[in-house]
């Protein structure tokens, strides 16, 4: 207890130093729990428990749903299957295929089919209403607080323009930045090729099926149909979309990594520099009769309070931005919500702490190395 008074003390005898290290140190912590965040949102979307164990039927060769046109009536060849429980025939739009944080993802399917096949809770509004009206929809709650939409509310896009019967949560982050609407009503819009035809179909499996070998036989069924298909598992069907964005937002935890570092490298060179004009100091602490380990343990308790300040401060800066202004990345209709998590916030505090006691630990062992008498002749 000593020992962090004492490093207290001698934070605020430096308020202006202290203070602009902790907000480096702040700085850093804030980048690694945001990329953390984007990172936590992909492994979220490829770890839901439907991602292997559904399939998505695409048109082969295709990337943006845009693009995808099947006929609806693979929908009873595919329920015909062995193994497949149903087969639900989904349009897809959206106003933009590139990789954006500001993307509309319109997605129509059988309205009385919706709640069997996503988890979702209504906050807002009723069911009844988006079963009655066709040009209705529900919205994620992540969408309406972007967007500033209600119940009761329009909202239009393109050809489109939809009441909002009710906002929803889902144990699915992603799923609360799309639009769920009525399949007919998307088929009707001009920006598609009518009834009959949807962008995609989405096979729920029964316990036992092999989903790669159904997959296969998906394929082999419709390769000399009218339109051939090209059939992955949910999860990779979304990486498959995700595409190159998948492996940047990889690549960009090396980034957090990096910001981690670049505390390493502050507090070191900070705390060395606030060593040197010490030096006087520490040398009446030693004539006072603190030994060289009580002056090690006071430098490294200070570096860690430092440190300890400054993650705190950018992990609930961090947490903030993700909670209170919902943030997405997508591509080609498939959203990564980013994600703030108690692991996440927990892991960056671990490692400001441990990055403060590593950076501490030289200009704490200069400081218990120099002699006294040499540090009271040079002041």
């Amino acid at each position: 207890m000593d020992k962090l008074q004492l490093a207290l003390k001698a934070i605020a005898r430096r308020r202006l130093r202290s203070a602009l290290i902790i907000l480096g140190a702040a700085m850093s912590i804030f980048l690694f729990c945001v990329i953390g965040s984007i990172q936590a949102g992909l492994d979220s979307l490829l770890g839901q428990k439907e991602a292997n164990r559904r399939l998505v039927v695409f048109q082969e060769n295709k990337f943006c749903p845009a693009t995808s046109q099947l006929p609806e009536i693979y929908a009873e060849e595919l329920k015909k299957m062995d193994e497949v429980v149903d087969a639900i025939p989904i349009q897809v739009f959206t106003n933009n295929c590139r990789a954006s944080l500001d993307v509309v993802v319109f997605i129509g399917l059988p309205a009385n089919k919706l709640q069997q096949i996503r988890n979702l809770e209504l906050q807002q509004g009723n069911w009844d209403e988006f079963l009655q009206y066709g040009d209705s929809a529900v919205i994620g709650s992540d969408v309406a607080r972007r967007r500033g939409i209600s119940v009761g509310d329009t909202f239009s896009i393109g050809s489109y323009t939809v009441k909002i019967a009710g906002v929803f949560k889902s144990d699915n982050p992603a799923e609360e930045s799309y639009f769920y609407t009525h399949l007919d009503y998307l088929q009707y819009g001009s920006l598609t090729n009518g009834q009959g035809m949807v962008t995609q179909f989405e096979v729920v499996l029964n316990s036992s099926a092999d989903a790669l070998a159904l997959q296969e036989e998906i394929d082999d069924l419709f390769s000399s149909a009218q339109i051939a298909t090209d059939t992955r598992t949910k999860g990779a069907f979304q990486q498959k979309s995700l595409g190159d964005l998948a492996h940047v937002i990889q690549f960009s935890s090396i980034l957090g990594y990096a910001c981690v570092g670049l505390l390493f490298v502050l507090l070191a060179t900070t705390s060395l520099m606030g060593i040197q004009d010490r030096m006087k100091e520490l040398a009446v602490m030693k004539v006072l009769g603190f030994s060289r380990i009580a002056i090690f343990q006071n430098i490294v308790a200070e570096t860690t309070v430092v440190g300890f300040l400054g993650g705190l401060i950018g992990v609930i800066t961090a947490a903030l931005l993700v909670t209170l202004s919902p943030l997405s990345l997508s591509a080609e209709a498939v959203t990564i919500a980013f994600v703030a998590s108690w692991q996440l916030s927990l892991k960056a505090i671990l490692i400001s702490m441990i990055g403060a006691v590593a950076a501490g630990t030289v200009p704490a062992w200069v400081a218990a190395r120099h002699a006294p008498l040499s540090a009271l002749q040079e002041a």
